[in-house]
């Protein structure tokens, strides 16, 4: 029996509290109003990884001792789950700021 990605993200979610780092669910999806008007939400909509966290690093050098947070995404999926163009799009654009980011299927990915 496969697990859902529902159960899946909360042991992820878990795994990477465990080891420090400050996670959120980063819901995505659009609205639209009585009126018509449409609204999208969530970070990096389209193709905004599920969660999105701060783990602490500790600089050397000039820095010496001082911590600071380094913005990470991570992409849930199952173990057959699929990536999206736009959810790769994502996650290259955060890697190439320096951030951290990439696709977790287990607890242990994270």
């Amino acid at each position: 029996m496969s697990m859902s990605e529902q159960n899946t993200q909360r042991l992820i979610m878990l795994a990477l509290s465990d080891a420090g780092v400050t996670i959120f669910r980063n819901n995505i999806g659009a609205y639209t109003t009585p009126d018509g008007h449409r609204i999208k939400y969530g970070l990096g909509n389209p193709g905004g990884s599920d969660l999105i966290g701060i783990p602490p690093v500790t600089i050397t050098s000039d820095m010496v001792g001082q911590t600071v947070g380094v913005f990470t995404a991570v992409e849930v999926k199952t173990a057959t789950g699929r990536v999206t163009p736009a959810q790769e799009n994502f996650i290259r654009i955060i890697r190439e700021s320096g951030g951290i980011a990439g696709v977790c299927r287990s607890g242990d990915d994270a």
